[in-house]
């Protein structure tokens, strides 16, 4: 997310009768998990967004066992409060991508120690029979956005603070002057096993990681992208590697292609357009049996959705014949379009 955001109206709008009742779900959304929640199954799924008891954003998403991960942070901002409000992150867990079950609170700002606030983007890799968590959380003692990294045996947690300490400070890097350019981590570990770790806000980093996935392995290094915001995503499909991110504000999603994950990068466009009702635009990019998946968040849910009360959508993703991505169709069905019987 951009802090330039926390200034700036987001529109609300009305649409459909059913407002009022998804409204009260979402403020009676306000207590912790503690136990696994069905909530959304073909049965009573409505297509986008996927998740409409609590406001979930910046989705991370991690295919393991069968199974999809979807990690997202949970907006609380109350009704027209125009500013972010995030103290912890969500997990879901599903076997089709149509039925979804919640799980208990896996980590919230208390974990880190070093930490003040903010349960901004993060992201989930498996390494080894472990999951590490990548997390944007404001810095308690050295100003600015800072990454730090939870560890768990389990991709649902509990996650637990896995250093003691900011693997990512914001006096680390000097290629911006602002206090929130140290956000949005994303991992991705390459064929030959070297993890990367990219992440910024109008300077898009990188650097290699350790083994331990706890440690940098060499400088900090620079990716330049045309009007690049936040949000980095790098996935590979085939012989390529892809490196989305959030373009210009309000957000759109642009995306570069390479042959070698450290480039050079081809900018080749825009991949998904700005988000209904959002000024941010954070995306998760899948593959699951045998289909591309976007994953993404919107201000959709009626009445009091917008920037800072956002919804995680899902919708299809396609490549042409020379790897070039397709634009994202965002729509109301998604992938799990509800049937309309004949009366």
């Amino acid at each position: 997310m951009t802090k330039t955001a926390l200034g700036l109206k987001s529109g609300k709008t009305l649409r459909r009768a059913a407002s009022l009742i998804l409204s009260s779900m979402l403020l009676a959304s306000c207590a912790t998990t503690t136990q696994n929640t069905t909530v959304a199954t073909t049965e009573n799924a409505v297509g986008n967004p996927i998740i409409t008891h609590k406001y979930t954003a910046d989705p991370a998403a991690l295919v393991y066992d069968d199974k999809v991960y979807l990690y997202a942070g949970h907006d609380e901002a109350p009704p027209r409060h125009e500013g972010y409000v995030m103290n912890e992150w969500l997990v879901f867990s599903s076997p089709d991508m149509k039925n979804w079950t919640e799980h208990a609170v896996p980590l919230d700002v208390k974990e880190f120690k070093w930490a003040k606030s903010d349960a901004w983007a993060s992201h989930v890799v498996e390494r080894n029979g472990k999951f590490y968590w990548y997390s944007t959380v404001e810095h308690a003692t050295i100003p600015g956005k800072s990454i730090g990294v939870a560890v768990s045996d389990s991709p649902i947690g509990p996650f637990k603070d896995a250093i003691g300490s900011a693997l990512i400070t914001n006096d680390m890097t000097k290629h911006t002057q602002i206090f929130w350019d140290d956000i949005d981590p994303a991992v991705f570990i390459d064929d030959n096993g070297q993890a990367y770790i990219f992440w910024g806000n109008t300077v898009c980093h990188y650097a290699k990681l350790k083994d331990n996935m706890i440690e940098l392995d060499g400088p900090i290094k620079t990716i330049q992208l045309p009007n690049f915001t936040e949000a980095p995503w790098v996935h590979k499909n085939k012989d390529w590697y892809y490196l989305s991110y959030a373009y210009q504000f309000p957000e759109k999603t642009a995306y570069a292609m390479s042959r070698n994950i450290e480039g050079p990068w081809e900018y080749k466009g825009i991949l998904n357009e700005v988000a209904g009702n959002s000024n941010t635009n954070h995306q998760a990019i899948i593959d699951f049996k045998g289909q591309s998946y976007f994953i993404y968040h919107n201000g959709s849910i009626p009445t009091d959705g917008g920037s800072f009360r956002r919804s995680v959508c899902i919708d299809y993703l396609y490549y042409n014949e020379d790897g070039t991505m397709k634009r994202v169709v965002m729509t109301t069905e998604g992938i799990n379009p509800v049937a309309v019987k004949a009366q």
